[in-house]
């Protein structure tokens, strides 16, 4: 064989947004993908189970007639996400996986994670579940340089949590 074709791929990373933007977006998101995972950094961002259904349910009204696009639904992590909301989401069946932003690293992400020591406990849930943790793998420490930043990230945050939770599943 010297060929392959795919001829319905995923999107592992689908920023859609919201209201109009969304609109404009999504078809042609659901003419090529057949699934995709949806970005959480939302203003607000989607941090519960309620949140996550009620933004997929904004996807699946957008979708024009007879797509079969499924979006995989995330959670925002913050410091204060309680690990019940993780257990709850799962069991909903509406969570592909948890995102996690570092506070202050990229768009929408004012409200994300400060220290990963903090939210430790949800990682354990998360691990003893099987839910992916999605990492936007940037530092926001103003003293080191933009250039350097996921580089540090890795140092400092990434094989610290790869040590402690190590049958975590981690995209990053």
């Amino acid at each position: 064989m010297n060929e392959l074709t795919i001829k319905r791929p995923d999107d592992w990373h689908l920023h859609l947004r919201d209201g109009e933007m969304m609109r404009a977006v999504l078809p042609f998101t659901a003419e090529l993908y057949g699934r995709a995972i949806i970005m959480p950094n939302l203003r607000p961002p989607v941090r519960t189970v309620e949140d996550a259904a009620a933004y997929r349910q904004r996807i699946l009204d957008c979708l024009p007639p007879g797509h079969g696009f499924q979006p995989l639904m995330t959670l925002y992590l913050t410091d204060e996400t309680p690990p019940a909301e993780i257990r709850a989401a799962k069991t909903a069946g509406l969570l592909s996986a948890v995102k996690l932003y570092p506070v202050g690293a990229t768009t929408n992400s004012e409200q994300g994670v400060t220290d990963i020591k903090k939210v430790y406990r949800v990682l354990e849930v998360m691990q003893e579940l099987g839910v992916p943790l999605s990492i936007h793998g940037e530092i926001s420490d103003p003293g080191v340089d933009i250039f350097d930043r996921e580089a540090v990230f890795i140092d400092r945050a990434l094989e610290p949590l790869r040590r402690d939770f190590p049958e975590l599943k981690i995209i990053l």
